[in-house]
């Protein structure tokens, strides 16, 4: 449901994986042009609230920490008591999960916009059909900003995340970051889901041959990466920066930093990917056509052969890919791919 001429603030609630986080800007672009006057605000965890002070377009966010497989009654309660404050016109509820839309009905939120799914009649008022018919969770997400039964755009607006030149010559003088002439190759080898994750020992060796080209390598990724930094690091020598920590910003800033990218098919890819910085992309049991980003990418590598099941993807899903191994997506090829990105002139950010 379209409001039109309510210029009434609208509430995106949405996903809390990094990448959809990310996604969700394409949203706030479309409200934006549908109503440059009408602000945007999102929900979010702590983990993903340093994303929106990126994004264009996003007034403020609200940050409330749902506990998983539980209700969280007074966390709900205490969201709510936050939203009536705003003034809401509208939510876009993008989860199918009950307690998703419950702190927007607690809010008393008019319009309270998303999918059919877990019995959510009454605390969804907009109601939405067709979810499962739309494949790729941009079409899904998108849709909830159009109005209802409203044909999708060919394209979405890009995810657009756009970090300050001065707070990023800050950062990396905090850091002790410098910069030194020498190409940053930041690797990001965390991922969430069976079997995303390239091997460490692949991504110890790629480091181990990009220092060896000359090139500095930084490893992003939260405190479950922190063992694999060290045996990258092992392996690539003093030019090798564990950068892995609990504050997402710091990965930001770093892939802003960066003269390419290499990571899985996991949240730091999104990010990377719209800021602009070169994506070397790996992908095995997921589809890319799914799952890459909106963004460009300077390259998507997936293992060899197994091009029948790439195309039976685009119907079937992951599903048709599930049995491939990010291990057979060869070093070398990650290393030709970053090498021709470095020595491609860089285009503006």
């Amino acid at each position: 449901m379209n409001q039109g001429s309510d210029h009434r603030p609208v509430l995106i609630v949405p996903f809390v994986w990094i990448g959809d986080f990310v996604r969700c800007h394409s949203v706030v672009r479309l409200l934006r042009a549908q109503d440059p006057d009408r602000p945007v605000d999102m929900v979010s965890s702590t983990l993903c609230a340093p994303i929106a002070d990126y994004m264009p377009g996003v007034r403020k966010v609200l940050i409330s920490d749902q506990p998983r497989k539980r209700l969280g009654w007074a966390i709900q309660q205490d969201l709510a008591s936050r939203l009536r404050q705003e003034g809401y016109g509208q939510a876009l509820v993008m989860s199918r999960k009950w307690k998703a839309a419950l702190a927007p009905w607690l809010a008393g939120i008019p319009v309270r916009t998303g999918f059919a799914g877990e019995a959510r009649f009454g605390l969804i008022n907009d109601m939405r059909w067709g979810e499962r018919r739309l494949a790729r969770m941009i079409d899904q997400m998108g849709a909830l900003a159009l109005p209802k039964n409203a044909a999708l755009p060919a394209d979405w607006p890009l995810p657009q995340l756009q970090v300050p030149a001065e707070e990023l010559a800050r950062w990396r003088g905090q850091r002790g970051l410098m910069a030194d002439g020498r190409p940053v190759v930041t690797l990001s080898p965390g991922a969430v889901g069976a079997g995303k994750a390239w091997p460490a020992g692949h991504y110890a060796e790629l480091a181990r041959a990009l220092t060896q080209d000359g090139a500095s390598v930084w490893v992003l990724g939260g405190p479950s990466e922190t063992e694999t930094a060290r045996q990258i690091a092992e392996a690539g020598g003093p030019r090798v920066r564990d950068l892995t920590g609990t504050d997402l910003r710091n990965a930001i800033l770093a892939l802003a930093a960066a003269d390419a990218a290499v990571t899985n098919d996991s949240g730091l890819m999104h990010i990377s990917a719209a800021i602009g910085t070169p994506t070397v992309a790996i992908f095995g049991p997921t589809s890319p056509w799914h799952w890459k980003p909106l963004n460009p990418v300077a390259a998507i590598l997936e293992p060899p052969g197994d091009d029948e099941a790439r195309q039976r993807a685009r119907v079937e899903g992951n599903d048709a890919v599930s049995h491939r191994r990010t291990a057979d997506v060869a070093v070398h090829s990650v290393l030709e791919a970053v090498r021709n990105v470095l020595a491609s002139p860089r285009p503006p950010r």
